[in-house]
């Protein structure tokens, strides 16, 4: 396919590369800012644009690879004169029905579900792919179109999309989130990061052949009050990580409890 990539970001630029080694030709890279358009052109070897105007006409696809409060601005300016073009946003969180009103004919959605760096190359093919369209006709070429970057593509509502959204956050970000409270604690103490690394990468695998369930350990899943009060101490001058410890182990807890309970009156009842 011939395409344009609307947005020079972390996703616009692990997915660029991955069209083109799939055998598609990028057209254009569009983005507000001239560093970060010449950045990915460059590496695309195709031209680019800061302004939406100069968005190039003959493309079989416009991807929206921008920010979630930026697509509904944008997209009636970069669909002005490529009504019948097809065009995808990338937003987990944002509907199909952004589209709408826009002018734009065939449109969908396009969300590789992973955590993009700009300085990481991606494996396309060992991630998932969601796709939606607002046709059959345009949900089978979205699907045809992410079959050539990965082996598990999933057409998923954007009710559905806003779930697994929600569970990415929790999964990815949140996660990522209490990294940073555990380099900070090892920090105060000039014990480097990298010590957690194989507790990291273990915990992470486990779940590849055990429930987060069955994965759970340390002081919270038995509530070990001793443990927790002393841990608690030790935060006592930094109120939002004691905050978050507290909350997180309560979770824990309730979680695992209410988890053996519905395992044993499924158990009771055969």
């Amino acid at each position: 396919m011939k395409i344009v990539l609307i947005g020079a970001g972390r996703l616009a630029t692990c997915l660029g590369p991955a069209l083109l080694r799939a055998g598609h030709t990028l057209m254009q890279v569009y983005s507000r800012t001239q560093a970060s358009a010449q950045t990915l052109a460059l590496r695309l070897g195709c031209p680019w644009t800061t302004a939406p105007e100069e968005v190039m006409q003959g493309a079989d696809l416009y991807i929206l690879a921008v920010k979630d409060g930026a697509l509904e601005a944008l997209i009636p300016s970069v669909a002005r004169g490529r009504e019948e073009a097809l065009f995808v946003h990338t937003a987990g969180s944002m509907p199909l029905s952004v589209f709408e009103g826009s002018g734009c004919r065939r449109y969908g959605v396009f969300y590789p579900m992973q955590t993009f760096s700009k300085e990481r190359e991606t494996d396309f093919r060992t991630l998932p792919i969601f796709v939606e369209g607002n046709g059959g006709e345009t949900e089978d070429t979205l699907r045809s179109l992410a079959a050539t970057l990965s082996d598990s593509v999933y057409v998923l509502s954007s009710e559905g999309r806003k779930s697994l959204h929600l569970a990415a956050v929790f999964a990815c970000n949140f996660v990522n989130h209490c990294y940073a409270r555990s380099a900070r604690i090892l920090a105060e103490r000039g014990i480097p990061f990298e010590v957690m690394l194989p507790l990291i990468d273990e915990t992470a695998a486990k779940v590849h052949s055990l429930s987060p369930r069955e994965a759970q350990t340390g002081p919270a899943i038995r509530y070990d009050r001793n443990v927790l009060a002393r841990h608690l101490d030790m935060l006592q001058t930094d109120g939002d990580a004691a905050a978050e410890y507290e909350l997180l182990s309560r979770g824990i807890h309730r979680l695992a409890a209410a988890e053996e309970y519905f395992e044993q009156k499924k158990s009771r009842n055969g």
